[in-house]
């Protein structure tokens, strides 16, 4: 679970709370991702995951988001050209959307996500933004992808070791893969362990890897690479522009 995601929140959300169906609904999914993600599903470890999913929602239990494919129906593959990595989704009542650190309108910003804005807001100038759903990002090229695509409500980390981190793991790769220059932004100890997996594509000399602590409150100002001032966004529009490659407007 990320830093900002175990804090939670201390007001209600103004928003109707939604729940996961099971199996998820996978039509919109990019074309791209697709054959991954069948791969996966009908694997055995995509097999047990499903029976652990659908057993829980039998048994009464809440899981979040609604939709945990949507990173990948909002950002094709091919259109990849940031990807910023979280953990699992925030386990409250109308919070997760099923984007990484982003928030569905109407929902109080948690302290991550804000520090994030910060962190805009110093390097780039941008205003703190009132919304914290980062659909904006996603359309742009954003893969905001959580490692973990599920969370039971109010129970954080609790599909942890589920199977899911296979998935993300392959995600990865083959983002890493790809002969377009991406930006990999890897905030915090969980994140920066996938490093040595964009390396092991073999294409890493054609893509940006960030690293920074994690933007939760309890590391954002800490040592070695405090996240507040790492001009990670700066840095990714930059290099983006150098390469060729539209930037992206945070």
């Amino acid at each position: 679970m990320t830093g900002q995601q175990s804090l939670g929140f201390e007001e209600a959300p103004a928003v109707p709370d939604q729940a996961l169906s099971w199996p998820a609904d996978l039509q919109g999914l990019d074309a791209g991702w697709r054959p991954l993600v069948d791969a996966f599903l009908s694997s055995e470890t995509g097999l047990a995951l499903s029976k652990r999913l659908t057993d829980a929602l039998q048994a009464g239990h809440t899981i979040y988001p609604p939709e945990p494919f949507r990173a990948l129906s909002l950002t094709p593959l091919s259109e990849v050209r940031v990807v910023i990595l979280g953990q699992d989704p925030y386990h409250g009542p109308g919070q997760a959307e099923g984007l990484a650190f982003s928030v569905a309108p109407g929902v109080r910003l948690p302290p991550s996500l804000r520090n994030i804005f910060k962190e805009l807001q110093k390097s780039l100038g941008v205003s703190i933004a009132a919304d914290g759903s980062l659909v904006r990002w996603a359309k742009q090229g954003v893969l905001l992808l959580n490692t973990c695509f599920t969370v039971e409500a109010g129970q954080a980390a609790s599909h942890a070791r589920w199977g899911w981190e296979v998935l993300s793991d392959q995600l990865i790769q083959v983002v890493a893969q790809s002969s377009k220059p991406v930006v990999f932004m890897l905030w915090g100890a969980q994140a920066q362990a996938k490093k040595a997996l964009i390396e092991a594509a073999g294409r890493s000399g054609r893509h940006l890897v960030l690293m920074a602590n994690h933007p939760s409150p309890l590391s954002a100002l800490r040592a070695p690479v405090p996240f507040m001032g790492c001009g990670h966004f700066s840095q990714a529009n930059i290099f983006l522009a150098q390469s060729g490659e539209k930037t992206i407007v945070w």
